[in-house]
Parts: structure tokens; C-alpha cells; sequence
């Protein structure tokens, strides 16, 4: 998800008129923060300048957008603005008395060393490692799972300040050269370069103008697919709104110039089309998937590159399977023309199917493995030529099996305990796999296994400890709880073994629920401060529109079924309260992205459940956001206000235009956003802080902070640096402790 602001300029002496006023504003409320801390007395915010002229007629209806010049990032109002609520919202959080404790702990509890599953590439194995306070994690080569490891590619040397991040990789076929994208402060555009492997020698090849890119070579290791944007007007390094429009498909040779490329693919008649493309594991075949939106649908189409008279030289002639929207398709393996695909065509928990591209009417069409009713099949890949590893999704927790490529019959299942499979590798041509496992309470667990044969053995091959860190002390629940409407939720709570149900325990309250996106078990080690030294309850509510049970779980929370989130995840803050767990003075919301509009909906329409909300990149303007970077992505989830009966579900509950008046007390709120967010571009937060200012803050009554933390040389969260990221969270805490109260002990 994508965003950020623009403003035409005006008199050079209004703004210096206006910097200095927001700065004073600031300053004055400085001076008051030690009073605010004590007895939280009534802030004093920024008051900037609010145009009434500025409208919108959305099917007979007017909305004001008064903040309307907050949607130029550049603009010098905008950025006073900014300026002066860091100048309220940094002093306020550094007065928290256990600050450097918090910080301080966290950073010696994410100290210890973390890995991913090796790959094998060609003869070599790779992973990633960081050491622990590492602000990138590396990648390393090893001869041999014996051998001495050594650095590949070490992101942290491209930058000062590790804000440089690796998003994306591809090794050839023969594992003998490695294409990787780089992303700057944590924007999506990436910047793709190539290594030879495994010496980790710099090849001179350089990508630019690279976004949502699929990463494809063919496999006489020559040539390599990507996706580009055309050039805009202005600036494209993450911090412009503009939007993502007639993404283009194109092949790079290697060792030739960027603009030698040749262009394969483009959908000009479909400008928010994103081209996915993928070569078949025999090399033969480019398979392309087309999709509009952010909807598990796509088209599918393929090339047969064998056929290609005189090579890759033009928009090649592509063979429409799927020329519709109706279901998702995703490549899994092929035995020359009969393809395995995971779909959810009329099968909302996903099944695999055959298509055979010399009979690729869909009457021909076979299922392999069906949908099981109860389990979602959320990925499937082929090992060892002739069997499947297919992972579920059951009630929120991971199983994992091995199916027969032939037959799709089940025979074998992988001991987990309730947990995640949060990495894994292995290949057709390859005869072993890894697989990650994580849970609430365990930092992870790396698997190997041998499946040359059929006497399966998965053996650990790295356990991950944190030290200063007892497991044992600690105990996860899940339990189910009804929403408004009778519906079944399932909640993760994990807290100290002998809790007091006494209503006095913070807690936080977590969920997300939007693009049928799982949130599943995970560790972290910030949460260990939260448990361990603040007496704190994590809950993780899985509430709809996830895609925790499938797609019939997808389609309840989006679209017209939207409010079905919001109430899920407050009945989830009923539920713990009534529970015992904590009070509603005690809980605290939090959300990213499209979680962060769950926050800003949910504390809008229940002030009095909530003592507080923290909304991390949110979505809150539910009318235009659309209109920015790859917004237009997301109408398939939220819907549109261009469309007359989409606009009356989102002027309901958007966040921005929704703000209660009158309440007497609204909860504490953290808003945070980042410069460089080019998915859910500032303008969201910038616009919502301060209409929530104008309306809640200016009230008698309102003593509860209601501020925004916004950081530079930051994205949307991927690729963060670990210092940015150990002090995003430290003053997370901080937040919390000072508005409902918090405890510290060691």
C-alpha cells in the first residue's frame, strides 16, 4: 500500500509566518510536558490553516477537505507542519521516566543471533544471518552445509545508516549468477544489480525504475524478466504520491545496457494491470498471471519460449488459459504440458488442479488435491521431481504435508508444534528441504530433510535461542469468541503463566484483518519487554477479512462487509475485558497499514473501550486513496468513492471523516508514518492528525494525547534498519506507559 502529500506555492512570507507559529505552538507545548506527564493536563497542538473552500461533490454529496494542501510532500506548510507535531510528540514521549530501560532491554533481548533456511543455488548453499543488532541481515555461501560460511552480499555496507535494504533476489538456474533489488529508505522502488555466484563478484548491470518486479531468467542463464513504470514527471524516490500506472514487462540480456531491454509485455488498454511472469521448472515455458488489484484472482497466460523464431525480440505472442478475474491461479510445478496449479476457483480454501496446455479447455481440467473444508491450503512446491510439500492453514496454526505429484495422494505429515512455518526452500531438482518453524514463544527452529526417500526424518539444523529469555514462564492461548452477528472469531493471548484476571493488565490488542492476508504465531522479541518487564498481555485477534479460513473469510471483511472487521476486533476488546484479562482503561488497539485504519475506525466508533490506539502507516482516508502511488490496488479490498454505492459503505467508516464530536474523553493515540512511505503515502496520517487536533483536541474536556510520530529515511516498514527499528518500538512503549500507566520491573 502506497501515499504522500502537494501543495501549490503561495507568499514566501506565509510560510515563514506559518513556520514560525507551529514552531512556537511546539515550543510553548515543550514547556508544558512535565505538568501533561504528571496529570495529563490538556495539550496545546499546531493549528494549521484550514481551507473550507475545498470540496468535493461525491454523487450529490459535498465533503469538505480542508488538509487537501497536506497531499504535497513538499510543500513548505507541509513541512512545518510536520516539524511542529515532532515538536510535541518527541518531547513527550522522551519524558517517559523508564524510557532508556525499555530501550535498553529491548536492544539486549533482539541481540542474539537470527537465520533463515538455507538454499541451495547450483553447488552452494546460501542464507541469511544476522548477528543481532545488525541493521540488515547478511547473506552468506557456504561449499557445504559443513563448510565455512562466507559473506555473499552484505547490505549494510551500501549505507551509513542501513537504511539501504535487500527486496528481491533471483539466481539462474545454474546458481552461477544472482540478481538482487536494493530499496532506499525503505521506498518500494528498487534498483535491481547482479553478482556472479559464488564468488560474489560485482557484474556492471544496474536496473532502475524497477517496482513490484517479478524476477525471472530463462534457463540458458542469459536472460532475466522484470517489470518497470514509465518515466514520470518529478521526482521516484519514495516520497512522490504519483500513482503506479501501465506496469510493463521486460527481458534484460545479461551484460548489456538498461536500455538495450526489450519490452515483452504491456497491457495498454488496462493501465492498473501488474504483470506477474514466471519460467517453468523445465525451463520451457513463461508463464504470465495479470492482475488488477490486490484480489487472490489473476489471468493466465503463457509463452512457449522454445517456439520463438529468431529469440526474445519483441511483445511475445502469448496463449490466453484464464482471460478473466474469477479465480486465482499460481504456478506450482509442470511435467512438460500438464501444469499443477493452487486456485481457489470454487474452492474458497484452495485446491490444486492439472491443465494440460494441449487441452486447456476448462472442462479438461483435473483436480489433484481437493479442498479440504476445514484448512486452508495457503502454498504448495515440488521436490525431488514426484512429490508435493503442501502447507495449511488449520484454526491458525501451520500443518505441513507431503503429497504425491502423481497421484495427489497424501503420505506423510510433518511433526509442528502450534506454530508457523515461516521460512522454507527446496526445489524440483533438489533432494532435501529446510522449513522454519516459529511460534508466540519460540524464536525459531530450522528443519532439514532428506526426501531422496520415503522414510521421512526431519532433523533440527539450528535451534535459534534468546538469551535472558524463559520460555517456560510464559503460556499462549487461543480461544474463540462471538462477534455482533454470531460469527466464531479466534483469538491468540499470551501473557506470564498465573495471570491475575483481575481486569487491571495492559494489554495489547493486535489485528489487521484485510486482502485475505493470514496473520499467523509469530516471535518477537520486542513483545518479550512488553511481557516480561511491563506486565503486559499480547492479544492477536484473527478477525475477518484475512485469510485465516479461506477466501469466504476474505470476502466477509471487504468490500460492503467492512464494518464486520471493525466489529470483530471489538468484540475481541469486549471479550478480554469481560474475561477479566484487563479493563478499558488498561487495553491499548494496535494496527499497520490496513491495520491502522482498523484502529482509526475502531477508536472512532468505540472512544469508550479503548485507553489507547497506536496506527502504524494507516489507510484513514477512505475517499482518495485511490488516487496516490499503487492506492488504485487496493479498490478490490475497500471498493471506490468514484462508484455511488461503494462511496456510502467508505464515508461510514473512514477515519478521516468519521472523528466523534462531543466525546468527553477520546483514547490516547500514536499515529506513525514515514517520509519515504510510497505505499500508504503521510498524507493518511498528516490529514487525520489533524482534523482529530482540530476536532478532539480543542475540546475542555480532552487530556489524552492524540499525537503522530513521524520518522525520515523510512517506508512502509520493509527493509527498516534494526536501530529504526529498536527505536520505533521503544517509543511505542514509551506511549503506553505514559498514558494508561504502566509499570516497570526487572
Amino acid at each position: 500500500m502506497h501515499f504522500l502529500w502537494k501543495f501549490g506555492a503561495s507568499v514566501a512570507v506565509v510560510f515563514a509566518v506559518y513556520i514560525f507559529y507551529c514552531l512556537e505552538v511546539a515550543d510553548r507545548g515543550r514547556r508544558e510536558l512535565s505538568h501533561q506527564k504528571v496529570k495529563m493536563g490538556k495539550f496545546q497542538y499546531p493549528t494549521p490553516r484550514r481551507d473550507e473552500t475545498v470540496a468535493d461533490n461525491y454523487h450529490g454529496q459535498e465533503v469538505k477537505d480542508p488538509y487537501r494542501w497536506m497531499e504535497d510532500p513538499d510543500g513548505e506548510e507541509t513541512k512545518a507542519f510536520v516539524d511542529a507535531q515532532n515538536s510535541i510528540s518527541r518531547p513527550f514521549i522522551n519524558a517517559c521516566p523508564v524510557k532508556e530501560q525499555i530501550q535498553k532491554r529491548i536492544t539486549e533481548v533482539w541481540d542474539y543471533p537470527k537465520y533463515g533456511c538455507p538454499k541451495k543455488h547450483g553447488d552452494h548453499y546460501y542464507y541469511f544471518h544476522n548477528s543481532g543488532l545488525q541493521n540488515q541481515s547478511v547473506m552468506y555461501v557456504q561449499d557445504s552445509l559443513d563448510a565455512e560460511p562466507r559473506v555473499f552480499l552484505d547490505p549494510n555496507k551500501l549505507s551509513d545508516d542501513g537504511t539501504v535494504s535487500l527486496r528481491g533476489s533471483a539466481f539462474t538456474e545454474n546458481g552461477l549468477t544472482l540478481a538482487y533489488g536494493l530499496s532506499k529508505s525503505g521506498s518500494d522502488w528498487i534498483t535491481v544489480k547482479f553478482k556472479k555466484a559464488p564468488s560474489g563478484e560485482d557484474l556492471p548491470d544496474v536496473l532502475e525504475q524497477v517496482k513490484f518486479s517479478s524476477m525471472a531468467w530463462t534457463h540458458d542463464h542469459t536472460g532475466f524478466f522484470y517489470n518497470s513504470y514509465p518515466n514520470q514527471e518529478g521526482k521516484v524516490d519514495g516520497t512522490e504520491t504519483t500513482s503506479n500506472l501501465h506496469q510493463k514487462l521486460y527481458f534484460h540480456r545479461l551484460g548489456t545496457e538498461q536500455t538495450a531491454d526489450v519490452l515483452v509485455g504491456e497491457m495498454p488498454d488496462f493501465p492498473k494491470w501488474m504483470i506477474g511472469a514466471e519460467v517453468s521448472d523445465c525451463g520451457r515455458y513463461l508463464l504470465l498471471t495479470p492482475s488488477e488489484g490486490c484480489d487472490p484472482v489473476n489471468r493466465l497466460f503463457y509463452v512457449d519460449l522454445e517456439s520463438l523464431e529468431g529469440g526474445i525480440s519483441g511483445i511475445l505472442p502469448y496463449v490466453k488459459i484464464v482471460d478473466n478475474f474469477d479465480a486465482e491461479y499460481q504456478y506450482i510445478t509442470n511435467e512438460g504440458p500438464v501444469f499443477t496449479f493452487k486456485t481457489n476457483l470454487k474452492a474458497p480454501n484452495y485446491k490444486l488442479i492439472n491443465i494440460d496446455l494441449t487441452k486447456p479447455e476448462p472442462e479438461n481440467w483435473k483436480t489433484l488435491v481437493e479442498e479440504d473444508a476445514s484448512a486452508v491450503l495457503e502454498w504448495a512446491t515440488c521436490v525431488n521431481n514426484d512429490r508435493l510439500v503442501l502447507c495449511y492453514l488449520r484454526d491458525v496454526k501451520n500443518e505441513l504435508y507431503v503429497y504425491d505429484l502423481a497421484s495427489g495422494k497424501q503420505n506423510y505429515q510433518f511433526p509442528l508444534n502450534v506454530g508457523s512455518v515461516a521460512g522454507f526452500s527446496g526445489k524440483k531438482k533438489g533432494t532435501e528441504i529446510f522449513y522454519q518453524f516459529l511460534s508466540f514463544l519460540t524464536p525459531g527452529v530450522i528443519y532439514h530433510c532428506d526426501m531422496s526417500g520415503r522414510d521421512y526424518q526431519p532433523k533440527v539444523f539450528r535451534e535459534i535461542t534468546v538469551q535472558g529469555f524463559d520460555a517456560s514462564l510464559f503460556e499462549t492461548e487461543q480461544v474463540f469468541f462471538k462477534s455482533t452477528d454470531g460469527t466464531k472469531i479466534p483469538m491468540f493471548i499470551v501473557h506470564k503463566k498465573g495471570l491475575k484476571k483481575d481486569g487491571n493488565n495492559p494489554t495489547l490488542l493486535y489485528g489487521y484483518g484485510g486482502f485475505s492476508i493470514s496473520i499467523t504465531p509469530s516471535f518477537s522479541p520486542s513483545r518479550v519487554v512488553f511481557l516480561q518487564h511491563l506486565g503486559g498481555v499480547y492479544a492477536l485477534a484473527n478477525i475477518r477479512g484475512g485469510g485465516e479460513y479461506g477466501e469466504t473469510w476474505h470476502k466477509d471483511g471487504s468490500l460492503g462487509n467492512k464494518q464486520n472487521c471493525f466489529n470483530d476486533f471489538q468484540s475481541a476488546a469486549e471479550y478480554l475485558v469481560a474475561q477479566g484479562y484487563t479493563s478499558s482503561k488498561k487495553l491499548v488497539i494496535n494496527g499497520g497499514s490496513n491495520g491502522g485504519l482498523l484502529v482509526g475506525a475502531c477508536l472512532n466508533q468505540r472512544p469508550d473501550l479503548f485507553a489507547g490506539g497506536i496506527a502504524q502507516v494507516g489507510v484513514l482516508d477512505m475517499l482518495r486513496f485511490h488516487k496516490f502511488t499503487i492506492g488504485h490496488a487496493w479498490i478490490t479490498d475497500y471498493g471506490s468513492s468514484d462508484d455511488p454505492e461503494q462511496f456510502k459503505w467508505l464515508i461510514k467508516y473512514s477515519p478521516l471523516h468519521n472523528i466523534p464530536k462531543g466525546v468527553e474523553q477520546y483514547p490516547a493515540l500514536l499515529l506513525l508514518t514515514g517520509d519515504h512511505d510510497d505505499r500508504v503515502v503521510p498524507l493518511h496520517s498528516l490529514k487525520f492528525i489533524a482534523e482529530l487536533q482540530s476536532v478532539v483536541g480543542s475540546s475542555d474536556t480532552q487530556t489524552n494525547p492524540v499525537i503522530i510520530r513521524v520518522d525520515t529515511k523510512s517506508g512502509h516498514g520493509f527493509g527498516k534498519p534494526t536501530a529504526k527499528v529498536i527505536e520505533e518500538i521503544s517509543d511505542i512503549y514509551s506511549f503506553i506507559y505514559q498514558t494508561i500507566g504502566l509499570e516497570w520491573s526487572k
